[in-house]
């Protein structure tokens, strides 16, 4: 029977072991890709297997777009589609919680199945990645290795970490963000460093302005309005640098990031509409950091030498994240201070108060969290990463004395 052969050949690749494993696939591929006609039959029998998986995976806290980025640093970029195949297969019978969840179930474009007949999907598979029913098979087994053996993490929609009350922004919030993302795209897309700051420097002043009406109008509400939390990708290389970036825009928006140095992501802790302009924030920033990253690089070094070592680009990056966090808090400490003024003092209390829940909510999540202090190594990259975060300047009227840190490199 093919579900039984399924079964035992996953199995069998599932309980490999690293140096085994390359014969474990290939005898498993080759039994199921043995007979054309049994085909229609094994590919019913892997979409259960995929259902089945992709539940473990939910139960042991995954969501659809951790498991993705998951495989693909696992496996690469060949296997992702895959792993949406997966997502899709489970939507059929599971719809998932909230709003982020079914937002990432859209964006993988796994909201219904792509294919046409359960019994048609390997052979559609195949066709789709330009494979015979050995490569599929092969492909297929790789990938349920690999999703299968993902550890337990923190879920994100624990009865004690639950979806905020709200689970679909307000019109006037979608809006909010339709401007946001608007202005952090032509940010992204100049090549005028001046144009770039002012347009995230609005973009920011947006997310700051929305962030504080929130806190008044949640003045004296009740326990509705709960932190939430999602995943945000770190990717290689320098995952170090960008997870200390993604810390500092999170830090600015009331929000504390996680960062799961091994899983490849950070785990965002926050109030809903906080997490999506970390989000949006941070994405923009990294494009714009590599953006300058890579200008810098193009030139050459004083002695000669290109621009273009890890240490120099560790360090701009390292840099480009400490300089970014100063004026990031320095807009905001303003900003607040003017609001509060113009609230009768009420904004720092309903503040504190959302503070104080988002760090209740991280220390349940992870409770034994340890911090780590990234350094620089290279002074050129450290000075052009910290002139390049002066250039993407968010605060419009903070002017930061121009100074060293404690962890610049020097030159000796």
């Amino acid at each position: 029977m093919s579900s039984t052969l399924v079964e035992t050949q996953f199995h069998a690749v599932l309980s490999a072991s690293d140096d085994a494993l390359a014969d474990a696939i290939d005898l498993g591929a080759s039994l199921l890709a043995a007979s054309a006609a049994d085909w229609p039959d094994v590919s019913r029998a892997v979409l259960v297997l995929y259902e089945r998986t992709a539940d473990g995976c939910r139960r042991r806290g995954w969501e659809p777009a951790d498991v993705v980025r998951a495989v693909t640093r696992d496996l690469g970029e060949r296997h992702g589609p895959i792993a949406a195949d997966l997502v899709a297969a489970q939507a059929r019978s599971y719809a998932g919680t909230g709003r982020r969840w079914s937002a990432q179930v859209r964006e993988l474009n796994a909201t219904t199945p792509w294919w046409s007949t359960d019994d048609a999907y390997l052979t559609e598979l195949g066709a789709r990645e330009g494979l015979d029913r050995f490569g599929t098979a092969a492909r297929v087994l790789e990938l349920l290795r690999s999703i299968a053996r993902l550890p337990a993490i923190e879920p994100l929609t624990a009865a004690t970490f639950r979806e905020p009350a709200q689970t679909r922004p307000a019109t006037g919030e979608e809006r909010q963000l339709g401007r946001v993302r608007a202005l952090l795209a032509k940010a992204e897309s100049t090549e005028y460093p001046e144009e770039a700051e002012a347009l995230t420097a609005k973009a920011q002043e947006l997310m700051t302005r929305h962030r504080i009406d929130e806190a008044l109008l949640g003045v004296g509400a009740d326990a509705a309005h709960t932190p939430g939390a999602c995943r945000i990708g770190v990717d290689n290389p320098y995952e170090g640098a960008k997870a200390l970036l993604l810390d500092a825009v999170a830090d600015a928006n009331g929000c504390q990031a996680i960062w799961s140095s091994s899983l490849g992501f950070s785990t965002v802790v926050g109030f809903d509409s906080d997490l999506d302009a970390v989000e949006l924030l941070y994405t923009s920033l990294l494009v714009q950091a590599t953006a300058a990253m890579n200008r810098a690089g193009s030139h050459l070094h004083d002695s000669g030498r290109a621009r273009r070592t890890k240490t120099f680009r560790q360090s701009f990056l390292i840099a480009y994240a400490d300089r970014i966090r100063e004026r990031l808090t320095a807009a905001e400490e303003e900003a607040v201070a003017d609001a509060n003024a113009a609230s009768d003092n009420r904004l720092l209390p309903a503040l504190a108060a959302r503070e104080v829940a988002v760090k209740e909510s991280t220390e349940r999540m992870f409770p034994t969290r340890t911090t780590h202090r990234l350094r620089g190594r290279d002074a050129d990259g450290w000075r052009h990463g910290k002139a390049a975060a002066d250039r993407a300047d968010l605060g419009t009227r903070d002017r930061l004395e121009r100074g060293d840190r404690a962890g610049e490199p020097s030159r000796g």
